[in-house]
């Protein structure tokens, strides 16, 4: 009995088990399961082999940047940097490899953004020039790209520069609302509609946009930022209504 024990003991061990032996090795599924960040740094690993196994394969560069700025965003406060420094790395190459797609250049300049908002006052005034012309370059190669996401960019872009270096509310809300018209229940232009909204003192309109937010439903395609922006628009509404 004893040597059964250790027989079956032995076997277990050196057999993976069936949940081991599918465990999924396909990139795009592990980003579809980012919200786990297990899920999201795989991902990132086996992009970033192809890469060294090809520099010059595209589609693995600008995915890498995507997965790195959504880990940016979702790692330890003494983690977030190099993913991000990572992402931008592989949004220059992506933009080396193929710079007529908006993929790689919508990528880098997230990359960027997200460096310059976490990141120093130095690092914001270092990048903002290179964001907004990536940016800009997405507009000239393909204005509806992922759905308006250059407009939001750069209605974020305008909201956040000092007006003394190019930062103008106006403009700010042009592009966000534009970039609502490619998508008018976007959780991210939405949000970032209130917020300048609110900055310019429209309070009731703010509310109703962040309350729009909680009752739309996540889509299936950005379901983990979606419920970010949700998590974020509640914090906010329950602010305002403290506030009354």
């Amino acid at each position: 009995m004893t040597r059964l024990c250790a027989a079956l003991l032995l076997l277990l061990v050196l057999v993976p088990s069936a949940h081991a032996a599918q465990a999924p090795d396909d990139p795009d599924a592990l980003y579809v399961a980012r919200a786990d960040r297990v899920s999201a740094l795989a991902a990132a690993a086996i992009w970033e082999r192809r890469l060294a196994e090809r520099s010059a394969d595209y589609e693995a560069a600008w995915k890498l940047a995507r997965v790195c700025y959504w880990l940016g965003g979702h790692m330890p406060d003494g983690d977030w940097r190099a993913q991000v420094e990572r992402g931008i790395a592989a949004g220059q190459r992506a933009i080396a490899a193929d710079p007529k797609d908006p993929a790689g250049h919508f990528w880098l300049a997230a990359t960027m953004g997200l460096l310059a908002e976490q990141g120093s006052t130095r690092d914001g005034l270092r990048l903002r020039v290179d964001i907004r012309r990536e940016l800009e370059t997405v507009l000239a190669l393909d204005p509806a790209f992922q759905r308006g996401s250059a407009d939001r960019g750069l209605g974020r872009w305008y909201m956040k520069v000092p007006r003394m270096l190019g930062g103008n509310h106006e403009k700010a809300e042009m592009h966000l609302r534009r970039s609502l018209a490619y998508d008018p229940v976007s959780s991210a232009s939405r949000y970032f509609l209130a917020e300048l909204l609110m900055e310019r003192g429209r309070r009731d309109e703010a509310r109703a946009l962040l309350q729009a937010i909680l009752d739309t439903p996540p889509d299936p395609e950005w379901a983990p930022e979606d419920r970010d922006f949700q998590q974020r628009a509640s914090a906010v509404l329950a602010t305002l209504t403290l506030a009354r």
